[in-house]
């Protein structure tokens, strides 16, 4: 063979070895639900998590007959076990008759690995103006169901009303967008779900106000914790680098730009509310994540995403390296019509932003647009940890190993190989870089160790299959 054919077929073969399912730079979007089809109308309210189990939970409310916001409206579900390319055929987790279930807020229990799923429901002849008004046959209820098998089956819904909302409120909207769980200060592990509300303590006034539940139990009781200033709707949360929580919200100031406060004990107080000159919105839901911690070598990096306009459109997602004080980068992931959102993080330490989009409304259909901080920030930041950093690099709640796993040999089936530098703990030294070796991804399993003519040394850690990529120090099995 000439060795110039040689040659390619050598470097072929290293690209194959090296690149991922899912490019570094890459951006791609699939269509998820897609309103007038699967026996509905009209797909509303997205929110996405990630399980413990690296599968990706997109949820939102099925409209039976409209677009409208009452009516017979079924919570629903789609399950993604391949970082969203493909989807299990929709599951009905909450349904009451012709009656609205829904608003989606689910939050993940990293410690019991449950799925925690906060929703509102209302009698379906009942209209929001109804329910401020007084006039109501019903009014707005609270439910809380959770699932212990990675989202296949789901408890019945239990009321928690009393327990989250007061006498004088009429109005109640559990998210809609992800919770989160806290990491740090004395109320780590605690489950916190943003949620909004009508006052009527004051006969004259009934204004809209953001507020936050919380568990301190896994989900076996919810309290109702602080309260924002008026003026403040459906919100979102991200944990702050000293244990503070980041409020963000929606704003009725008639200045077409965020809300935000920020709480120093766990979400029981508040500070005063003010605007975000930098996010601008058109009165709408938008979502707050964290991708990175500011340790292990990488910076702090913080998600936003909204339709970044006056209008309901230019879908956009916004980078923050200084915890939400500002935000530098943005890229639009769809100039045409759109409205709600919800970030999450994929296995494979990808964004995925689950929002709603069309050509000539914002709600034709709900899409996962996924990609890169590499694609995110145009090449000029990535999550790999460069060579020379001291520590190793985890990307899930599980803790960093102090020492490769035990292992044994095991034959690998399958593709998709990862080109990565073995961290090994030294005596001195966390860790340190040894050579570039190459891991399998391999199901229910974790790569340990060098794959060696495509015999892995592995070991099964919780039975969790393991996704990670680029180069980079030892990690942990996704969560």
């Amino acid at each position: 063979m000439p060795s110039h054919k040689r040659l390619l077929q050598l470097c072929l073969f290293a690209v194959a070895l090296t690149v991922t399912p899912f490019a570094l730079a890459d951006s791609r979007q699939f269509d998820v639900f897609v309103s007038g089809t699967d026996g509905y109308h009209t797909y509303r309210i997205p929110a996405i998590v990630t399980s413990t189990q690296g599968t990706v939970l997109a949820f939102c409310e099925g409209r039976k007959r409209s677009a409208s916001d009452t009516g017979k409206i079924d919570l629903l579900l789609k399950r993604s076990t391949d970082g969203g390319n493909t989807w299990s055929a929709q599951q009905i987790v909450f349904s009451d008759g012709d009656n609205v279930c829904g608003n989606p807020a689910p939050v993940v229990d990293h410690t019991t690995g449950a799925i925690w799923l906060l929703t509102t429901w209302n009698l379906g002849s009942d209209h929001e103006r109804d329910i401020m008004q007084g006039t109501s046959k019903d009014t707005r209820r609270v439910f809380v169901t959770h699932s212990t098998d990675d989202g296949h089956t789901w408890s019945k819904p239990t009321e928690i009303t009393t327990a989250v909302k007061k006498p004088h409120w009429r109005w109640y909207a559990t998210g809609p967008v992800n919770g989160i769980r806290l990491t740090r200060g004395s109320r780590q592990g605690r489950l916190v779900i943003p949620a909004n509300h009508s006052d009527h303590s004051d006969p004259a006034s009934h204004p809209y106000r953001a507020h936050i539940i919380y568990s301190d139990d896994h989900g076996k009781a919810w309290q109702l914790g602080g309260v924002q200033d008026e003026l403040t709707n459906e919100s979102t949360l991200v944990e702050l680098e000293d244990g503070a929580l980041l409020h963000n919200m929606r704003s009725y100031h008639k200045k077409n730009l965020r809300a935000v406060a920020t709480s120093h004990d766990s979400g029981h107080t508040w500070s005063d509310v003010t605007l975000d000159s930098a996010l601008v919105e058109p009165v709408c839901q938008a979502s707050i994540l964290r991708l990175t911690w500011p340790e292990r070598g990488q910076r702090s990096r913080i998600l936003f995403s909204n339709p970044a306009s006056t209008k309901r459109e230019r879908m956009t997602v916004r980078l923050s390296y200084d915890e939400g004080a500002t935000w530098p980068i943005s890229r639009t992931l769809h100039t045409g019509p759109s409205a709600y959102s919800c970030l999450a993080i994929l296995p494979d330490q990808s964004i995925a932003c689950l929002y709603e989009g069309g050509e000539k409304n914002p709600y034709e259909k709900i899409v996962l647009a996924r990609f890169s901080l590499e694609w995110l920030t145009d090449g000029q930041d990535s999550t790999h940890v460069k060579k020379g950093r001291r520590q190793p690099l985890c990307l899930t709640p599980l803790p960093c190993p102090t020492s490769p796993p035990p292992s044994r040999s095991a034959k690998v089936a399958t593709a998709g190989y990862i080109e990565m530098a073995q961290a090994i703990p030294g005596a001195r030294d966390r860790s340190r870089h040894v050579r570039s070796v190459v891991y399998p991804q391999v199901g229910g399993a974790a790569a340990g160790l060098p794959v060696e003519k495509r015999v892995a040394k592995w070991h099964p850690l919780d039975n969790r299959r393991f996704s990670a990529r680029g180069k980079a120090g030892y990690r942990s099995p996704a969560a």
